[in-house]
C-alpha cells in the first residue's frame, strides 16, 4: 500500500519564500493539493486493485482489451496507449499471461508478431471488477456537481497543457 504525501504546511512554504524568491505560494499550494488529491485517488485504487492482485499497470492494460475487437492488441499499441515503454509493457503482459488472465497469439497475417487477447478468466475478472470500480469513481465524484466536474476536466487539460517536460528540462 503507497503511503499518503508529507506535504509541507503553508508556514513553511511562506518560510522558504526569503529563501527563494522565484517562489508563487498560490502555485505551490495548488500544486501541492493536487498531488495530494492524486496520490489518495491511486491509494483508493490500488488498495482495491490489490484484492484482485492487480496492479494499476495491469488493470491498465486489461481495461485497453475491455474493449478491443476479437483482432487483440499488439504489445505496440499497449505502449502507445498507456505513454509507457514497450519493455514495461512486456513485463505487465507476462504477469497477465502467468496469471491466466491473457494470452498471446501469433498475428494472422504477421507472424513475426503476437496479438495479445484476453482470456475468459480475465473477462470474469474484469467484470467483477468494474461495476464496483465504477460505483466508488461516482462516489469519489459526487462531492461535485456536474457542472464542477466539467469545470475540473476543463482545469485539468488547461493545466496538463502547461507542462511540457521536454522544454522544461
Amino acid at each position: 500500500m503507497a503511503s499518503s504525501l508529507i506535504l509541507p504546511d503553508q508556514q513553511t512554504i511562506h518560510r522558504m519564500v526569503s529563501r527563494y524568491p522565484e517562489i508563487d505560494v498560490p502555485s505551490v499550494e495548488a500544486c501541492l493539493a493536487f498531488l495530494d488529491t492524486s496520490t489518495a485517488f491511486y491509494n483508493a485504487v490500488d488498495n482495491y486493485l490489490a484484492h484482485y492482485r492487480l496492479s494499476r499497470g495491469k488493470f491498465t492494460l486489461l481495461m485497453q482489451l475491455v474493449e478491443a475487437d476479437e483482432n487483440g492488441l499488439l504489445p505496440s499499441e499497449f505502449a502507445e496507449r498507456a505513454g509507457v515503454t514497450r519493455a514495461s509493457v512486456t513485463s505487465l503482459l507476462d504477469g497477465l499471461e502467468r496469471d491466466k488472465l491473457i494470452v498471446r497469439q501469433p498475428h494472422p497475417i504477421d507472424r513475426r508478431m503476437l496479438t495479445i487477447h484476453m482470456t475468459d478468466k480475465g473477462r470474469e475478472l474484469m467484470n467483477t471488477i468494474l461495476p464496483q470500480h465504477f460505483v466508488w469513481i461516482k462516489e469519489w465524484m459526487e462531492n461535485l456537481s456536474h457542472r464542477e466536474q466539467q469545470t475540473l476536466i476543463e482545469l485539468l487539460a488547461k493545466l496538463r497543457s502547461g507542462i511540457d517536460l521536454s522544454e522544461k528540462l
